[in-house]
């Protein structure tokens, strides 16, 4: 998720914890707390191979949280020499940081909760990075427990209740993608499109509206739905996969990590001279392109050979081009069910 909602989870998270003993200062030491993992993207920066190998990993990880914890639960004791002790403020750390990368594997970016032992991306893929709808009522919640005094029982029920909403509001979004997934599962038998590597992923801002992608022989079907469509009629588009394009790089460790790194829903394509790298877990911008795969995305990957042999990829995201007020009216209407503001060929 994005950092302000990590922030506010973990303030909130420090406020359960130890709100009553510590008051204001749980709520700013949950949320740096909360924050911490992040920091790995001063490592990334600049680099599009470290983006998503180094970005949530090692810091996102369970080890991470158990490790760190008793480490800065002492330095704070140190500094404050209260009577919260070194016990009280490892367990704000603790909890406040293993929330964290708990929190990023509901996305679908992916979080590598078990590292060292194992770099399986774990990711459910059913919020999206930005949900106000989960960070807002937390946020409200959590500001107005540093109006209230800490002795006063109505301040852990504001903060009780900013938790209980966000968590209601994640299992909505795990009900929702279960049963959209399950028309998903019924479109591909009734349109005869046999797959056995499809996911279900969601959309931004919302639960409502939800994309499938689904793997055959030569590439995949990507289709959308909304719970609010009239109907459960999905139309896909198809994108061949391409494979024989990495044929002479095909055993890099740079490419490894690209299929790694999309679980395996990718897309090659060639422009030019430039070898492009699609990843498909994260869907399309609805604006399905039958000329270019590449344009139908929000990012993608660039492959560069260097002289010496060696690979460099680079980002190229679609920001500068994205008309932001256009792509939200456009995003808001397929969620309220109208089919064709997703061009789908």
């Amino acid at each position: 998720m994005d950092s302000l909602t990590q922030f506010i989870l973990g303030a909130a998270v420090g406020e359960a914890v130890l709100g009553k003993k510590a008051g204001n200062k749980a709520i700013l030491w949950g949320g740096i707390a909360g924050t911490i993992p992040d920091l790995d993207v001063f490592f990334t920066m600049g680099s599009a191979l470290k983006e998503i190998t180094l970005h949530r990993g090692i810091s996102h990880s369970l080890i991470f949280a158990v490790v760190m914890a008793p480490v800065l639960g002492w330095l704070i004791n140190k500094l404050y020499k209260d009577k919260i002790g070194f016990k009280g403020w490892t367990l704000l750390f603790f909890w406040s940081i293993v929330t964290h990368p708990i929190l990023d594997t509901f996305t679908t970016y992916g979080t590598q909760l078990f590292l060292p032992f194992s770099d399986y991306r774990a990711g459910i893929n059913n919020i999206f990075i930005i949900d106000f709808f989960y960070t807002v009522p937390l946020m409200i919640c959590t500001i107005a427990c540093l109006f209230i005094n800490r002795e006063n029982p109505k301040r852990r029920k504001c903060n009780n209740f900013g938790l209980i909403f966000s968590s209601a509001y994640m299992l909505l979004s795990l009900v929702n993608k279960g049963y959209a997934s399950h028309v998903f599962s019924n479109s591909l038998e009734e349109k005869g499109i046999k797959t056995e590597h499809c996911m279900t992923g969601v959309t931004p801002l919302n639960i409502l509206l939800w994309y499938n992608v689904a793997e055959v022989d030569s590439g995949y079907y990507v289709g959308y739905y909304s719970l609010l469509d009239e109907d459960k009629k999905i139309d896909y588009a198809f994108y061949y996969r391409h494979e024989e394009l990495l044929e002479e790089i095909k055993d890099t460790y740079e490419v490894d990590r690209l299929k790694w790194f999309s679980n395996n829903f990718y897309a090659i394509e060639k422009v030019g001279d430039e070898l492009r790298f699609v990843n498909l877990k994260f869907g399309t911008t609805g604006n399905e392109d039958e000329t270019s795969i590449s344009n139908a995305v929000p990012f993608y990957i660039i492959i560069k050979k260097q002289t010496d042999g060696s690979l460099l990829l680079e980002n190229n995201r679609g920001e500068k081009d994205l008309e932001l007020k256009k792509a939200l009216k456009q995003l808001f209407s397929r969620v309220m069910g109208n089919k064709a503001a997703f061009k789908m060929h």
